[in-house]
């Protein structure tokens, strides 16, 4: 849903997937089992670098595949050291260059058929137990001092908190995500939404996989399509 899925060169993968043991490749498909595009997660503007790498390898251990990062003041930075290799997994969009990158990003999953749902620790809003699972969920994260832009939460079909019960007014960012992608991914896998990938979507994140698997790719990749032109 995030991008235009592009056809898969079904003859390539077989190649690449001969290249990639038995026992790889089972984990492969366990993991595209449970792998969805139903809900995204947008991080808008986190200059924060450990906060941001805690987010993806969220988003990789609760299955969520698409990560939409806005750059509008701040460049976005992986940290190694956190992320531990999740982000190689994940399909990573990034809006930056514009003069507003947040309406690019937000109008792009709009016309996708997301619905725009900002996180902030207001109450008045809907809380994470009472959220619909009706339509594909793009859930928009901002900066811990700033929160998110006027853009963001006016382009928004709905505000989403977390109930707490402290003193302190909000979890920290890579908290407030966790908590909320579990919650949603554990809620639309016991539901009768339409959450899977489909079978294309699946092949051309394996092929994206056994590509990213193994070594001198681009050799390989060169010299296969010298010898299969199409």
């Amino acid at each position: 849903m995030s991008a235009a899925i592009p056809v898969v060169d079904e003859q390539y993968l077989h190649f690449l997937m001969e290249m990639i043991t038995d026992d790889r490749l089972a984990r492969f498909a366990e993991v595209l089992d449970l792998r969805t595009r139903y809900i995204t997660i947008v991080l808008e503007d986190i200059y924060q670098t450990q906060n941001a790498s805690a987010v993806i390898r969220t988003c990789e251990l609760t299955g969520v595949q698409d990560v939409h990062i806005i750059e509008n003041r701040y460049s976005f930075e992986i940290h190694p050291d956190i992320v531990l290799g999740s982000s190689k997994w994940l399909n990573i969009y990034q809006y930056k260059g514009e003069e507003n990158n947040s309406f690019m990003a937000i109008s792009a999953l709009k016309e996708k058929g997301y619905h725009i749902v900002a996180t902030c620790p207001a109450s008045g809003v809907t809380m994470l137990p009472d959220i619909s699972l009706d339509k594909p969920i793009a859930l928009l994260f901002g900066t811990e001092r700033r929160g998110l832009s006027g853009t963001a939460f006016e382009m928004a079909d709905e505000t989403l908190a977390i109930p707490m019960a402290g003193f302190t007014e909000s979890f920290n960012i890579s908290v407030s995500a966790a908590i909320i992608l579990y919650n949603l991914t554990s809620r639309i896998r016991s539901s009768d939404v339409n959450w899977r990938l489909s079978e294309n979507e699946r092949k051309a994140i394996l092929l994206e996989w056994c590509r990213r698997s193994i070594k001198r790719i681009k050799v390989i990749e060169r010299n296969y399509y010298k010898n299969n032109p199409h």
